[in-house]
């Protein structure tokens, strides 16, 4: 609930850019002398690291001089205490973040944080980067700076309030592209105190049902393209009341999020929200079932990513971050809070199509600093002729999601000069573990333990094992639980119970540790499939298949695909009215039906037919042994 009187951040500056129906903010386009490509933006729109450090010096000057003039010190907003200077609010988040200063009683990321910067920007403190930066890649383009984004986010935030007549505590799913939008609506959640549930635009209208029904949410947006989806499934969903749909045209029993967002005042009071308070949920994969819920809070994301991205992904005011990650996975929500936190400029390329030389020619033609793509797109950038390219401002790329082969980053570093600096997390987490920047990087190591978190190899009983030895990724939580951590598994209490084992969190995942502290990754130690950083739960696959009337049972596991890491393979008994039909047209036809009854990225991309599967006497199906099979093991 919000206290009463408690009024934060409140906004009454005009709008500096056109509205979302009108691309979201102003469209600017460098023309083209003849012969040369469009840019959008020159890079001398982007002041020297020296000049930023000149206006720093000058602006801590200003400081001085204004605070012993006034007993209100600075930036008063409110009847609240000026916001410290920028590198001291930062340093406090950062302390938080490594477990050194206790974590506030209250906390929220859009005022505490994107609002400090906004009221500093102001002041001249931050360099003129913008905060979001958007293009399509058609020439369209939008920028916020930090006093944009939050004016555009108060008016978002009383769209959900209003129309949609959300309350602190309701959940939202969030189903777009990567349109503006989504980061839009991300903080305008934030400000209202409701729940943010990502998903991504492949999802089915089964997939849609599911989360839909199981989160109890009480709103969606999404884009035309999904909307005939959750059209087809409303009526089984009790808990919506409203549909929110981001398009320049109107469809019935949808309300248009642009046209709301022209209308809306850019007042608004931010909810005041304790740091234990829920900000998102996500759906996650797992071996048995359908995907579990993980929550996290207003802390464990807000202040969770703040040494991370400082350390890790290096950021600072004057980068320029591009992840290349769908909206829908945790890395697009790991990319905004680390880099806000930080106060760099988040960039997104729309990418309809991810492929290597957009990715390529996108890194030439803007000034982006900081770069992250999961390894196997690295795997597909390493085989282009990077010497016909030439970076603008490129210093320091990360990659995740799954393991990076050493060759890949070798490759890369001879072309390009850079180090690739792989780290490790889940859904459940931030920055397990992760090769900082400046720190000695040993080829297929994930790096060593993020703080605050206290990683250890352990056994099946949760005891810590000696290094070189094999066994579970583990996070120590007893006795006390890292504030950057999921809270539970949404109504599974059993799943929490068992995620844990003695004093600490089981990730799933093997590894060993070597005598220097660094995490050398081995693979799941249960079914999920993790191809081009898509977790697939097997069950999900199956499940579709055995609506197939051709299946009379299957297994699927993953196999081996030096691009994606590891796909999904499908081992089927086929029923006998089916035994004599062609395995190649059969073997499409199956893949099309799995598209069609589940997210299209699950379908398996390799078939084989066989005449029995292998079982335990009790009749459970050995996945373990196939997926031995595929693997040489």
């Amino acid at each position: 609930m919000r206290s009463p009187g408690c009024v934060w951040g409140s906004r009454s500056e005009p709008v500096l850019h056109q509205p979302l129906g009108k691309l979201l903010g102003s469209l600017r386009v460098c023309p083209a002398a003849e012969g040369e490509s469009r840019c959008l933006v020159s890079t001398s729109d982007f002041k020297t690291r020296q000049e930023a450090t000149d206006d720093m010096k000058l602006w801590r000057r200003g400081l001085v001089l204004q605070a012993l003039k006034s007993s209100w010190g600075i930036c008063r907003v409110h009847g609240q205490p000026p916001p410290p200077p920028v590198p001291e609010a930062v340093a406090t988040w950062e302390a938080i973040s490594l477990g050194r200063q206790p974590v506030p009683e209250y906390f929220n990321f859009a005022h505490d944080v994107l609002d400090t910067w906004s009221r500093l920007e102001k002041v001249g403190h931050r360099p003129p980067n913008p905060a979001f930066w958007w293009v399509n890649g058609s020439g369209a383009e939008v920028k916020w700076t930090f006093e944009e984004l939050g004016t555009q986010s108060r008016k978002a935030a009383n769209v959900l309030e209003g129309v949609c007549g959300l309350k602190p505590g309701d959940r939202m799913m969030l189903v777009l592209p990567r349109l503006p939008d989504w980061w839009l609506i991300s903080v305008a959640c934030m400000r209202t105190g409701v729940v943010m549930i990502p998903g991504i635009s492949q999802l089915t209208a089964k997939d849609l049902k599911y989360r839909l029904q199981a989160a109890r949410a009480k709103s969606i947006i999404t884009s035309d393209a999904l909307a005939p989806q959750v059209d087809a499934i409303s009526a089984d969903c009790p808990s919506l009341q409203t549909k929110l749909l981001v398009s320049d045209t109107s469809r019935p029993g949808w309300i248009n999020f642009r046209e709301r967002l022209r209308e809306a005042s850019a007042e608004h009071n931010c909810v005041r929200t304790k740091s234990g308070d829920s900000v998102a949920m996500y759906f996650t994969s797992g071996t048995t079932g359908a995907p579990k819920m993980v929550e996290h809070s207003q802390c464990s994301y807000g202040l969770g990513f703040v040494a991370s991205g400082r350390r890790w992904i290096a950021l600072t005011e004057s980068d320029i971050f591009w992840n290349t990650t769908d909206t829908g996975w945790v890395k697009a929500a790991w990319t905004l809070f680390s880099a806000w936190s930080n106060g760099a400029c988040i960039f997104v390329h729309e990418l309809s199509k991810v492929d290597a030389k957009t990715i390529l020619n996108t890194l030439c033609r803007f000034p982006i600093t900081t770069l992250c793509c999961v390894p196997t797109l690295f795997r597909l950038i390493v085989q282009e002729d990077l010497t016909r390219y030439k970076f603008q401002s490129l210093k320091h790329c990360v990659t995740g999601g799954e393991a990076l082969n050493p060759d890949v980053r070798d490759k890369w570093k001879s072309q390009t000069g850079l180090e690739l600096h792989e780290g490790y997390g889940q859904s459940e987490t931030v920055l397990i573990c992760g090769n900082s920047r400046g720190s000695t990087i040993k080829s297929g190591s994930m790096g060593k333990a993020s703080p605050p978190y206290d990683v250890q190899i352990v056994d099946e009983e949760g005891n810590v094992l000696p290094p070189g030895k094999e066994g579970n990724i583990a996070v120590r939580v007893k006795p006390t639980r890292p504030f950057c951590f999921f809270n539970c598994y949404l109504e599974n209490p059993e799943k929490t119970a068992s995620s844990e084992k003695g004093d600490f969190y089981i990730t799933g995942d093997r590894a060993y540790m070597d005598e220097d502290g660094y995490l050398w990754f081995l693979g799941r130690n249960d079914d999920v499939i993790n191809s081009s950083s898509y977790r697939i739960g097997p069950v999900e696959v199956e499940s579709a298949l055995a609506e197939h009337p051709a299946v009379l049972e299957c297994a699927v596991v993953s196999s081996p695909d030096p691009i994606r890491g590891e796909v999904v393979k499908a081992f089927i008994v086929l029923s006998p009215a089916y035994t004599s039909h062609d395995p190649e047209a059969l073997t499409r036809e199956l893949q099309e039906h799995v598209k069609k009854v589940t997210a299209p990225y699950k379908y398996p991309r390799k078939v084989a037919f066989i005449s029995e599967l292998p079982k335990t006497v009790s009749g459970k199906i050995l996945r373990r042994e196939l997926r031995n099979q595929e693997w040489g093991r």
